[in-house]
């Protein structure tokens, strides 16, 4: 794979799980990485720590539902390194409940940061991209856009829209010279993975154990699993995926109904 040194690139929900690894990965690989997120101490933290070993990271702190702020967090990364190449487009949040006991706020929130977040950052970076004549935009999508997950239909739906708005955005904008591809992690050892284990009758690592013996592979998925295909379908090797989506699940989806 060739080096992405003097890749122009924006992370977002890049301070923690996927996100982080990505941003790390993305640097150590050459790249100058904006992460963006909510969480500014990470964040600060993160960007400190890779600057200090010679690396290029800044951090932004952005909310994707918010449209100023992602328009913000795409201008540093043009105001900065002069470009836009590729934006990781991985903020996500997830909740727990079956549709009838839906509450409404919850329901915006899952789709206003997995959907709309998204959508926006988009709408910001393809016009930059189009400009260039190049760009790469990679979406987080996860294997429950294509398995009923219990009591996840909210996320389950807003992981199933965004492939779909990838597929949509695959056919405006690549004659343009821009490729939209997605990653679609099964489970991963994330600490959003490890919110969802409260309140079970396991402890954690209990939990982790049953799952990964389910796996073909016989393990959980790390966030470096995701970064690493991230960081190639970014990549201009990656010059004829588009449109696609590229399953990181360990053979979970191979798994037979019974």
């Amino acid at each position: 794979m060739r080096s992405l040194q003097g890749k122009a690139v924006l992370v977002t929900g890049g301070t923690s799980g996927i996100g982080e690894a990505c941003t790390e990965h993305l640097a150590r690989l050459g790249a100058d990485v904006v992460a963006m997120s909510i969480q500014p101490s990470a964040g600060k933290d993160l960007a400190l720590r890779l600057t200090a070993e010679g690396l290029s990271c800044l951090f932004h702190h952005g909310d994707v539902r918010a449209e100023p702020d992602v328009e913000a967090g795409i201008d540093l990364v043009v105001d900065h390194f002069g470009r836009l190449d590729a934006v990781v487009s991985n903020a996500g949040v997830m909740r727990t409940q079956k549709i009838t006991e839906l509450a409404v706020d919850d329901f915006h929130a899952v789709i206003d940061v997995n959907l709309l977040g998204p959508a926006l950052v988009a709408k910001h970076a393809i016009p930059i991209m189009e400009r260039q004549g190049k760009g790469v935009i990679c979406f987080t999508t996860s294997v429950a856009a294509e398995i009923g997950f219990p009591g996840h239909g909210i996320y389950c739906a807003s992981k199933a829209g965004l492939v779909a708005l990838m597929r949509c955005l695959t056919t405006d904008h690549s004659p343009q010279g821009i490729r939209f591809v997605a990653v679609s992690p099964g489970t991963i050892d994330t600490p959003m993975l490890a919110a969802s284990c409260a309140g079970w009758d396991k402890p954690k690592e209990e939990i982790y154990a049953d799952v990964a013996r389910k796996i073909p592979v016989r393990r959980m998925g790390k966030p470096i699993d995701v970064a690493k295909a991230v960081a190639f379908l970014i990549n201009d090797d990656a010059g004829f995926i588009n449109g696609s989506v590229i399953h990181l699940e360990g053979g979970t989806l191979a798994l037979p109904p019974w």
